[in-house]
């Protein structure tokens, strides 16, 4: 028998619409990722539950992510893709977890210091408990690989301590967890108007959303910020200039890029040329994801479908793990 795949869990958030950094940031490491890993990647609506969305819209967006998502390559026959709701068992770790997570170090977490100056009436138990439910989602399938950004290192690291707790309390059950990338510098798109990242809720005149039209592709790269030009050959790029170049490089042919790459070190390039030609080869990538997006979430029986068999083979890994644990616990009675 082969060596058993590690297992990487990763959740997607159920809210706004996947864009550009999305996808080059998290979503190609995923399609990578099936190939080699067993992985569990689900829709975190609990987690949203946090911020009291309508729930006419949390039900549309979860189903829009699940469509986005498989529409840039997720493959849901070669990954486990869920709906966190659709798992008890993890709910049920979560309140195990929470008995070994103590106030004071909930209270320490940077996000939930931050949550709590945005919005000081809706500090709920919930936002307070955030890193314990994360916890659960991973330790429920055992997982080891947890694909995270910089902002949710901390998370992790309370997450191990939470598994370590476990362990050293009940007798061991639970890999501690560690952060996972494939080593390469993870890629960051910068907003088009050279402020920060792109973002789902900044300026989204800035952003390339994945369900973009071609129009409105090539009216945001028509207005990305430039300046006038080097003034002497081969100079340093600025940022907001290196990132048009960063996405030429996602998007364009490699002729393409040495084009304009050889324009600039020469002091003849034109801009407005080159944002023509990206906003061009933008749209030749970011149309059939739209497209199949499009037609998947038309396809409600489908996505049905996929959300129902994800639930399944999550289930019986997370009742598996549950088991163990209320063995070690002391609480099976029967």
């Amino acid at each position: 028998m082969g060596q058993e795949k590690e297992i990487v869990v990763s959740g997607i958030r159920s809210t706004g619409i996947l864009h550009l950094g999305n996808y080059f940031g998290a979503i190609r490491n995923y399609i990578r990722m099936q190939e080699e890993f067993n992985c569990y990647f689900f829709v975190a609506d609990w987690h949203s539950l946090t911020t009291h969305p309508d729930p006419k819209e949390l039900r549309g967006n979860v189903f829009r992510v699940l469509a986005e998502n498989i529409a840039c390559g997720l493959d849901p026959e070669k990954v486990t893709l869920y709906v966190q709701s659709d798992i008890p068992e993890i709910a049920e770790l979560y309140l195990m977890l929470n008995m070994m997570a103590y106030k004071g170090e909930l209270e320490k977490v940077p996000t939930f210091k931050d949550k709590v100056r945005q919005n000081p009436d809706n500090v709920n138990a919930g936002l307070l408990t955030y890193p314990v439910l994360m916890t659960a989602d991973i330790l429920v399938h055992r997982g080891l690989n947890v694909p995270v950004g910089k902002d949710q290192e901390q998370h992790l690291e309370m997450s191990r301590n939470f598994a370590q707790r476990f362990n050293n309390r009940y007798g061991y059950l639970f890999p501690e967890p560690v952060p996972f990338n494939y080593g390469d510098d993870l890629i960051k798109i910068m907003s088009l108007d050279g402020i920060g990242k792109m973002s789902k809720s900044e300026n989204q005149n800035s952003t390339l959303f994945l369900n973009d039209g071609d129009d409105a592709i090539r009216n945001k790269l028509k207005k990305a910020k430039t300046d006038s030009g080097p003034q002497e050959p081969n100079s340093a790029k600025p940022d907001y200039i290196e990132n048009l170049f960063t996405l030429m490089r996602l998007v364009s042919t490699p002729d393409t890029v040495k084009h304009f790459e050889d324009a600039f070190n020469g002091c003849s390039i034109r801009y407005g040329d080159m944002k023509k030609q990206l906003g061009e080869d933008m749209v030749a990538f970011i149309a059939p994801i739209r497209e199949k997006a499009e037609a998947l979430r038309q396809d409600s029986a489908y996505l049905n479908r996929i959300m129902r068999y994800g639930a399944e083979k999550a289930r019986a890994s997370a009742a598996q793990t549950l088991q163990e644990a209320r063995k070690l616990m002391g609480i099976n009675f029967y």
